[in-house]
């Protein structure tokens, strides 16, 4: 991954073959012309979430059609962090009761959510 200093606040990253630009928004000092790096954050875990869930129906030959998944989060007023997030998967009046439970499951094991709660290493180095 290659992450390049745009101008004002923006900053892109290059990533198998993908340019995804990020800005902050105005109060930061920014145009608000894309999503901040902490938001394509949150939209990985929710996105993640969504896909298995996705992934779990069709494995099932269940349809997807009327499902939704919700993400809110909950922030600490005092350190300003995120301290709790729900994912509301709001499933058709006709899902099966059956899988109820497995599809919350299914959406616990989002990759994102089991690299957030098994945090791995951080290295920061300079070079030239």
């Amino acid at each position: 991954m290659e992450i390049i200093l745009g101008e004002n606040q923006k900053v892109k990253a290059r990533y198998k073959g993908f340019e995804i630009e990020t800005d902050q928004p105005e109060k930061a000092g920014g145009e608000n012309s894309a999503p901040s790096p902490f938001d394509f954050f949150l939209i990985s875990i929710g996105a993640c979430a969504g896909w298995y869930v996705k992934s779990f129906c069709q494995q099932r030959k269940l349809p997807e059609e009327g499902i939704k998944v919700f993400m809110t989060t909950h922030r600490n007023s005092e350190t300003r962090m995120i301290e709790k997030m729900k994912i509301d998967i709001r499933l058709p009046q006709d899902f099966p009761d059956k899988y109820r439970d497995a599809v919350i499951k299914a959406a616990g094991a989002c990759t994102v959510k089991k690299h957030i709660t098994n945090a791995p290493e951080f290295s920061i180095v300079t070079s030239k």
